[in-house]
């Protein structure tokens, strides 16, 4: 088997999929890049069982066959190399490969390719097209909320609710909720799923910034994601959501409205002066203006700073983690927002005053109990 490709574009399509490989695979198998050679059509398949990507490109030949390649070995040979055309042999007895460039010639020893994971077929139950900026878009917005607690499955994956009027977007991770509700993404039929966090970070790295069309395919267990020369399968989790819309306060009249880069620049540095476990910054909220106040007995150090900002409501205290609101402030693009609040122990909405359109953000973050301190 025998095929001639660019090293430039080689290494561009391999590291598109590279991302699903770990270092220490389950099986040894899943170290390797499976390469399937169909006359000038080369597909690439990376697995870890949980997500599989495939990618596929243009080379010259007129062999068919495939191998298994070691995958780190491979791209660190490609990143080393001056964009040139480079001819692989390859031994399908031995599995022994060749690289051969202008001025080398490089073997490694392949494997076979009948050990490599089956990819799972597609047995749709549901199908939508979105667009690749959108969920690009729905993606970002959530993923940085997703709980990393592998003691709560349910929680590390972005449940996705689709239905006839729009879509909802949710990631928790107990502490916070964000909702991204999308009313150009429709489904006649209604459905749910989560998606794992891996599988959203890889989509999110490898899709195009325009309007490229993704077409996304749901099986019981299943999500296939295809767009350009790139295709996606990964294993849905499997468990119950918690009940997120218990969790959103309805009535929150206390409602602040402010300037979001004045006031993330201000929690970075008041943060500063926070404790280093609880991150713990304290609103105190009266008429029209907004005191920001962190200190760590610990170390005796102290800071606050006044703000300027619109308030409706009865003057309160309240208590965040600094981390998780810069975090989220940081993920919004509007000028300015509102933070809905109802009571000190009760948990705050922040709400963005402008969108783009087709979009609903709403963030939710629990407070923290303050310390006693005046």
């Amino acid at each position: 088997m025998k095929f001639v490709v660019s090293s430039s574009v080689l290494l561009k399509q391999l590291s598109t999929v590279n991302g699903v490989i770990t270092n220490n695979p389950i099986v040894p198998i899943l170290e390797n890049f499976l390469f399937q050679l169909e006359h000038s059509q080369l597909t690439v398949t990376a697995s870890d069982l949980q997500t599989v990507m495939i990618t596929t490109l243009e080379v010259e030949s007129q062999d068919t066959g495939a191998i298994a390649v070691p995958a780190r070995l491979l791209l660190d040979t490609l990143r080393g190399l001056p964009d040139q055309p480079i001819t692989f042999k390859v031994d399908t007895e031995t599995f022994g490969t060749e690289i051969i460039t202008e001025n080398g010639r490089y073997k490694l020893s392949g494997e076979n390719p009948i050990d490599f994971p089956k990819v799972p077929q597609v047995s749709k139950s549901l199908s939508v097209e979105i667009g690749a900026d959108i969920l690009g878009s729905a993606i970002a917005n959530t993923i940085f909320a997703v709980s990393s607690d592998d003691l709560r499955p349910a929680m590390t994956g972005v449940y996705v609710q689709l239905n006839s009027q729009y879509t909802n977007f949710v990631a928790t991770d107990g502490h916070r909720l964000i909702r991204y509700r999308r009313s150009d993404i429709q489904s006649e039929q209604e459905s749910s799923m989560i998606i794992p966090r891996k599988a959203l970070n890889l989509l999110k790295s490898s899709l195009p910034s325009d309007d490229t069309v993704v077409t996304a395919d749901f099986s019981s267990s299943n999500a296939f994601f295809s767009f350009n020369n790139i295709k996606m399968i990964c294993r849905l989790i499997d468990e119950r959501f918690p009940d997120y819309e218990n969790a959103i306060p309805q009535n929150n009249p206390n409602v602040l409205t402010i300037n979001r880069q004045e006031l993330l620049g201000s929690l970075k540095r008041i943060s500063i002066y926070s404790n280093k476990t609880t991150h713990q910054i304290r609103l105190k909220l009266g008429h029209n203006d907004l005191v920001i106040s962190a200190e760590d007995l610990d170390y005796s150090n102290e800071a606050n700073e006044k703000l300027m900002c619109d308030y409706e409501g009865e003057p309160m205290e309240i208590g965040f983690n600094a981390k998780f609101l810069i975090e989220m402030l940081n993920n919004l693009s509007s000028n300015m927002i509102s933070i809905e609040m109802s009571a000190p122990n009760r948990a705050g909405l922040i709400i963005p005053a402008e969108t783009k359109e087709n979009e609903n953000i709403l963030m939710l973050v629990m407070p923290v109990m303050l310390n006693s301190y005046a």
